[in-house]
């Protein structure tokens, strides 16, 4: 299957693009307002807000039942499933829904554990977000399991790869790592990361929350066993969505009330879910394959297996790619140029294929709260802290001092955007 960067990328329309999204029209103070904060979630396009008002309008239900709305309700989960299937390129049993990814990953480790003792390892790294650390630390708490750590290179924030490699061994049982750090915006080697965990033995657990919007997600061309996102971070509505290979859901017994199924992948999935935003995921990876250049057929619950979707999700990040690759440089090049500015993380032009369009920066004099508050009060959304990607902030020691001020562009801002944006840091700063 061809990558992203293989396929001819369609130039993205900006003027089409950001009319689907109603947030964007917003102003602060008589000013436009500048979404900058996509790592935290993005806005949603017109179509997911619809899909979710439409299902609560007409069809909510409980699943199970002998009625129409019931009935709907139980196609319409198996729309999104095959559309999630066709998004990250396995089968529509291997998708399972959730509140988001830190619960999935939470309700995952628990389950893992039941497998593992005292003497098991899993590796651990300094650079992930801490809902790809906390579940794995407290399993391993509760079964006496070692955890090993791997370090980042503070000249580029990128994993240490030696290190990684020296610390698995015929102990390590799981090996957890981000696909792209939320903090600084590296994109890790996870293929190559899982292929070292498979020569140990060992599983790979990847949290490609960070990633969702930036890149192309294959899970079969990854051959990773576990792979979280959360579908809000790419355009769709609050939701965490888990892939695990077929042969793991139904080898390891899932925590789960008596009366539910053992089929997967609905073993995994308990309570009642939550239908409406399920809804809205069909409707996001619709609107992400319509930037391919198609539009997906509807036919009921339709199946997994839509090569006509996937590839168009496929040319789809091609596209994004290109047009995030220019809003990368643009932005890097303007704040380097501001006095006392400190990007942390790749800063090279000719290696930003190792990192996406998200920033992280300090300025002297200033913390990284003030710089938030003051550009939003100039309609420009930024981050301020660690963003859960605590192990970095302590690691530079900045934790103490409020972190990082955070910078994520996404397909939908402009290069007029960024360098407004550029304009207002350096007036605050002051140079």
């Amino acid at each position: 299957m061809p990558t992203s960067d293989q396929l001819a990328a369609p130039a993205l329309d900006l003027t089409r693009i950001r009319s689907q999204f109603p947030s964007l029209s917003q102003s602060v103070n008589g000013r436009p307002a500048v979404f900058l904060d996509g790592p935290g979630g993005t806005q949603l396009p017109q179509r997911v807000i619809d899909a979710i008002s439409n299902y609560l309008r007409h069809d909510n239900a409980n699943t199970g039942g002998a009625y129409t709305t019931s009935r709907r309700t139980d196609a319409m989960i198996s729309e999104a499933r095959a559309a999630m299937a066709d998004f990250l390129h396995c089968a529509a049993e291997e998708v399972i829904f959730g509140p988001n990814m830190t619960t999935l990953t939470f309700a995952m480790s628990r389950a893992i554990g039941r497998e593992l003792k005292p003497g098991d390892e899993i590796l651990l790294t300094r650079l992930d977000h801490d809902a790809n650390v906390s579940p794995w630390l407290l399993m391993a708490e509760d079964r006496g399991v070692t955890v090993r750590w791997v370090d980042f290179r503070d000249e580029d924030c990128t994993l240490d790869m030696q290190d990684l490699a020296s610390k698995l061994n015929k102990n390590t049982k799981l090996v957890a790592v981000g696909y792209a750090s939320n903090a600084v915006g590296t994109i890790n080697p996870v293929k190559e990361i899982i292929r070292l965990a498979h020569r140990a033995g060992a599983l790979a657990y990847i949290d490609a929350v960070h990633y969702g919007p930036h890149g192309l997600i294959d899970v079969a061309a990854l051959d990773c066993d576990f792979l979280a996102c959360s579908t809000y971070k790419f355009f769709g509505p609050h939701m965490g969505v888990l892939y695990g290979k077929r042969e793991h859901l139904q080898r390891i017994p899932p925590y789960k009330v008596r009366p539910n199924t053992n089929a997967i992948p609905n073993c995994w999935e308990w309570g009642t879910l939550n239908h409406e935003c399920i809804a809205g995921i069909t409707a996001c990876v619709e609107y992400i394959a319509s930037l391919g250049g198609s539009m997906p057929q509807h036919s009921g619950a339709a199946k997994s297996g839509n090569s006509g979707r996937r590839a168009a999700i496929e040319s789809a990040y091609a596209a994004i790619h290109e047009h995030e690759r220019i809003l990368l440089k643009r932005m890097a090049s303007g704040l380097k140029q501001i006095p006392g500015l400190k990007i942390y993380g790749i800063t090279d032009p000719a290696r930003f294929d190792q990192r996406c369009a998200t920033f992280a920066v300090r300025i002297d004099g200033f913390t990284p709260l003030e710089l938030a508050t003051q550009l939003g009060e100039r309609g420009f959304f930024t981050w301020d802290g660690n963003y859960y990607a605590i192990s970095v902030t302590e690691h530079f020691d900045v934790e103490k001092s409020g972190g990082f001020l955070r910078i994520g562009l996404v397909h939908y801002n402009t290069v007029e955007e960024v360098d407004a944006f550029l304009s207002a840091l350096r007036e605050i700063a002051g140079r």
